[in-house]
C-alpha cells in the first residue's frame, strides 16, 4: 500500500532531462525481522532471544580507502556501545532503472547487522544506537570522509531511499518486494528540491519524519538550537550529551535540521505528537475558543524551543506514534482517509484505491493541527482529542507560572534608568 501511494506521487517531484533521475525518493517501514533473520544466517550467525539491529549505510563508492575507513569507524562504534557486529550486506540494488546523473554520484549502498545480547527494550537499543550514530557522524567528519550518510540504524524501522523517482523505489531495491516486508505503517516522500541541491543523502524521509516544505526562520532555528547545547541534559544519555553536539549539522537541508530536532525530542522520552507541538506549533495568543489548559501547554511549548515557521506539512513514525501535521498557515496540504483498519494521511487524497464502502471519514488538516495514530491503542486521534490528551498529561499551567518574561525585566531596568536620569 505505501509502495502504491508513492507511486501515484511521482507527479510531485522533480524529473531531470534524461528522464531517469529525480530529486529523491524513499520510504521508512517497520524492521522486517524475518527477512533479516535469514540475512544474518546466511552470513553464519544465529540470532538470540534478544532485538537485533540494522543500519543502512550509504559509503563513498569509487574512494576504497575511505569506504573501508567508513567501516572500521562504524564497526568499532558499534562494539564500544556495548554491541557485536553480524557482518555487512551488499543491498541489491538495480542500477539499470536509474538515470546517468543519479548513477555518477551514487554511493555504495551496505547494511550492518547488528547483534545484541544485553538490552532487551527496543526503545533502550534504539537511544543507544542514537548515540553511537552520532558519534559515527562526529568520526567521519574529522577523517574528511565525504559521500557517507546513514540513512536508519535501528531495531524496529528502516529506511531505503535514494536519487530515483518515485515510481522506481520497488525495482531499484527488490528487498522491498520480499513477502516478509509486512509494515503496520509506511512512511513516504517524493522530492521536490528547493533550497538545496538533490543528493542521495537528501532523499526523503529522514529519521523520523518526512517534510514537505521550506523552513523560512532555517537560520534562526540553526542558532537557536546551538544556544541551547550549552544546558542540554538528560538522563538518557548521561554523561555523553556531548556525543550529540552538535545536534543540526551545518550542511543539513531545512527538512533535515527539522528532523535532527524532532529526534533529540522523541529521543528524550518527549511523543511524537508533542515534538511536532513544539516545533510547528499552532497559532494560539488571541483563541478565545482555546482552553486554559490548552493555552498553558502551548505557552510551555513557546518556552521550550522557539517555532519553525514557513510552510510545512510532516509525517511521521516513531514508536507507539503515528502523525501528520500542518504549519500555523497551513501553507502545504495534507489529505486524509480513514477506515476500519488503515488511516492514509498525504499531500493528495486518492493515493491508494480503496473501497467506499470501507471508508468511514474523509478530510483535511487544517493550519496548525494534527492527526494520529497510537499503535498501541489502536486508535486514531482527531486534532481536538490528541491536544486535549497532551495538554493533560502534565500540569502545564504550574509551569508556565514560573517563566521569566526577559522583555519585562528589560523594559522596567530601562524604566529605572529613565527616572535616574529625569
Amino acid at each position: 500500500m505505501g509502495i502504491q501511494a508513492l507511486k501515484v506521487l511521482y507527479h510531485r517531484g522533480a524529473v531531470d532531462a534524461d528522464g531517469k533521475t529525480g530529486d529523491g525518493a524513499g520510504i521508512q517501514l517497520d524492521l522486517p525481522e524475518e527477512f533479516f533473520k535469514e540475512q544474518i544466517e546466511r552470513a553464519g550467525h544465529k540470532t538470540n532471544d534478544f532485538p537485533f539491529a540494522v543500519g543502512m549505510v550509504f559509503l563513498p563508492r569509487t574512494d576504497f580507502a575511505a569506504q573501508e575507513k567508513s567501516r572500521i569507524i562504524v564497526e568499532s562504534e558499534i562494539i564500544k556501545g556495548g554491541f557485536s557486529i553480524f557482518g555487512w550486506r551488499h543491498v541489491p540494488i538495480n542500477t539499470r532503472i536509474i538515470g546517468e546523473k543519479a548513477k555518477l554520484t551514487r554511493p555504495e549502498i551496505e547494511q550492518v547487522l547488528i547483534g545484541n545480547e544485553i538490552f532487551s527494550n527496543k526503545v533502550e537499543i534504539d537511544n543507544k544506537l542514537y548515540l553511537i550514530r552520532k558519534r559515527i557522524e562526529k568520526k567521519i567528519k574529522q577523517e574528511n570522509i565525504n559521500e557517507f550518510y546513514v540513512c536508519s540504524l535501528s531495531s524496529q524501522s528502516i529506511i531505503y531511499k535514494g536519487m530515483f523517482l518515485a515510481e522506481q523505489l520497488s525495482n531499484f531495491y527488490p528487498d522491498i518486494q520480499d513477502s516478509r516486508f509486512i509494515s503496520k505503517f509506511a512512511v513516504y516522500h517524493q522530492r521536490y528540491s528547493t533550497n538545496t541541491f538533490p543528493t542521495w543523502s537528501l532523499a526523503q524521509p529522514f529519521r523520523v519524519i518526512a517534510h514537505n516544505g521550506e523552513i523560512n526562520t532555517l537560520k534562526g532555528n540553526k542558532n537557536w538550537m546551538a544556544a541551547h547545547e550549552p544546558r542540554m541534559r538528560h538522563a538518557n544519555f548521561e554523561n555523553n550529551i556531548e556525543d550529540l553536539k552538535p545536534i543540526i549539522d551545518s550542511n543539513a537541508s531545512d527538512s533535515a535540521a527539522l528532523d535532527a530536532t524532532i529526534e533529540l525530542l522523541v529521543r528524550s522520552n518527549r511523543s511524537l505528537p508533542m515534538a511536532k507541538l513544539i516545533t510547528i506549533p499552532e497559532a494560539f495568543a488571541h483563541r478565545r475558543d482555546f482552553s486554559k489548559k490548552l493555552k498553558d501547554l502551548y505557552a510551555y511549548a513557546n518556552a521550550v524551543m522557539e517555532s519553525w515557521d514557513g510552510p510545512a506539512a510532516i509525517c511521521g513514525v516513531h514508536e507507539d506514534w503515528a502523525i501528520a501535521g500542518m504549519d500555523r498557515n497551513g501553507l502545504r496540504p495534507i489529505r486524509y482517509t480513514l477506515t476500519k483498519d488503515f488511516l492514509v494521511a498525504g499531500s493528495e487524497t486518492g493515493m491508494v484505491d480503496i473501497e467506499e464502502s470501507e471508508i468511514i471519514e474523509r478530510g483535511r488538516v487544517g493550519p496548525g493541527q494534527m492527526i494520529a495514530v497510537n499503535f498501541q491503542e489502536g486508535k486514531f486521534y482527531h486534532d481536538s482529542a490528541i491536544k486535549s490528551k497532551l495538554s493533560q498529561s502534565r500540569p502545564f499551567g504550574e509551569w508556565t507560572k514560573k517563566i521569566t518574561h526577559i522583555d519585562k525585566l528589560v523594559q522596567s531596568v530601562d524604566e529605572e534608568f529613565r527616572e535616574i536620569d529625569s
